[in-house]
């Protein structure tokens, strides 16, 4: 993923685990390096919507020790609104990210084509992307990312981060 970035001069924002990020520091810390943006996405990728207030605020906090940042990304996308004003009370600066165009390549019933279609029929100028940097996701993520890079330079598009204020 990084390499197919670099050779597009793109950037962009990494919502990590904080598990992940333990387990692969050498990746983090080349990500970060790289100029890449990182986003607490919680240590454990938990559920928000079936487990309970503190449980899921320590787990956001404890990836926050890791990622110091002020950009979070649900998992699955979905969050309480208690949970919500429990993180800000302790990330006052909390800046809650969702997306607009969803690649699909996760899904494992997804031809890798189909996650190339998604974004291209979807995105537009400013567009939040996502895609998932994991082995569940790798074959589609190596199809689609470098279609999608290159489809979007050639319309003149440049790819950045997201910035935390």
């Amino acid at each position: 993923v990084l390499k197919t970035l670099k050779v597009f001069n793109a950037k962009a924002t990494f919502f990590c685990i904080g598990d992940n990020i333990i387990k692969h520091p050498d990746v983090f810390n080349r990500v970060t390096k790289d100029g890449h943006a990182i986003g607490n996405h919680t240590f454990n990728h938990l559920k928000g919507w079936i487990t309970d207030n503190e449980s899921y605020i320590q787990n956001a906090l404890q990836c926050q020790q890791l990622t110091k940042t002020n950009l979070f990304r649900p998992p699955y996308g979905r969050i309480k609104k208690s949970q919500i004003k429990l993180l800000k009370s302790h990330i006052p600066k909390l800046n809650i990210v969702m997306w607009d165009t969803l690649s699909g390549d996760f899904d494992l019933t997804l031809a890798p084509e189909k996650c190339y279609q998604n974004v291209i029929n979807n995105a537009r100028n400013g567009s939040i992307i996502v895609f998932h940097d994991s082995l569940k996701a790798y074959d589609r993520l190596k199809y689609a990312l470098p279609l999608v890079l290159k489809y979007f330079s050639e319309k003149g598009f440049q790819f950045a981060a997201l910035n935390e204020s």
